[in-house]
């Protein structure tokens, strides 16, 4: 699994260099299945439930599930959040992160900090006898600590030989509730979240390009996360 999130977090990163003016996100997608492919595995969304793209690749007030297209040029000011996934000898690997595509005003980097910070708090809570709650909770209270909301119709997930598999992973709830948090569980902790109150999302005609409602800008961290007896280990670390 470390190998499979390797893969797929250097994809990411590559991507995400790539991430400026004038370039179309289906040239990110290509990049991103290009690295896959050379390093012998498979881009993991490729045509998962007809997904027709290698990548989710979400720009400003599209939450998740962005179909890459040529016509999507980049522009300055703009927030694009990258999704990847890699399977690699049996297991997956899934990643995300929003880059910024120039510069960016306060409120948006507002919007990336309370993403970057609740996930951050999230995996802190992913240690041996906390609950799937206590992850929840403490990715909720930071991101509204920020003025910001969570999305509630979308979750984090188990990964492993299935790209999503149990538990779930909400990014609301109570602290001390849900399954219990046992060495070897392997999980993907991705908040997803909204500027301003409502983190209302509505799915558009394509069925899967998930927008806000508000029409305010998203963003979206995401690392598959192994639980340890000496702790968290993040899985999905760049080569």
């Amino acid at each position: 699994m470390k190998s499979a999130g390797r893969i797929a977090a250097t994809a990411l990163k590559l991507a995400g260099e790539s991430v400026k003016p004038g370039v179309s996100t289906l040239e990110l997608d290509e990049i991103i299945k290009n690295y896959i492919i050379k390093e012998r595995a498979v881009p993991s969304f490729y045509n998962y439930g007809g997904f027709p793209g290698n990548s989710c690749i979400s720009v400003n007030n599209v939450v998740i599930h962005g179909i890459p297209s040529k016509n999507l040029i980049l522009k300055s000011g703009d927030i694009v959040s990258i999704d990847v996934g890699a399977y690699y000898k049996g297991f997956h690997g899934d990643t995300a992160w929003t880059f910024k595509c120039g510069e960016v005003g306060e409120d948006v980097q507002n919007l990336l900090d309370a993403t970057r910070g609740a996930l951050k708090r999230g995996i802190e809570k992913a240690v041996i006898g906390n609950r799937i709650g206590d992850i929840s909770q403490a990715i909720q209270n930071f991101v509204e600590s920020k003025k910001c909301s969570v999305v509630t119709d979308f979750v984090g997930h188990g990964v492993g030989t299935e790209l999503h598999e149990d538990p779930i992973v909400p990014n609301y709830g109570k602290k001390g509730t849900g399954p219990k948090l046992l060495e070897g569980l392997v999980i993907a902790i991705e908040p997803m979240v909204i500027m301003g109150s409502t983190g209302d999302v509505k799915v558009l005609d394509d069925e899967w390009t998930t927008v806000s409602v508000s029409g305010k800008f998203a963003a979206h961290f995401e690392k598959t996360v192994a639980i340890t007896k000496d702790g968290p280990v993040i899985l999905t670390t760049a080569g």
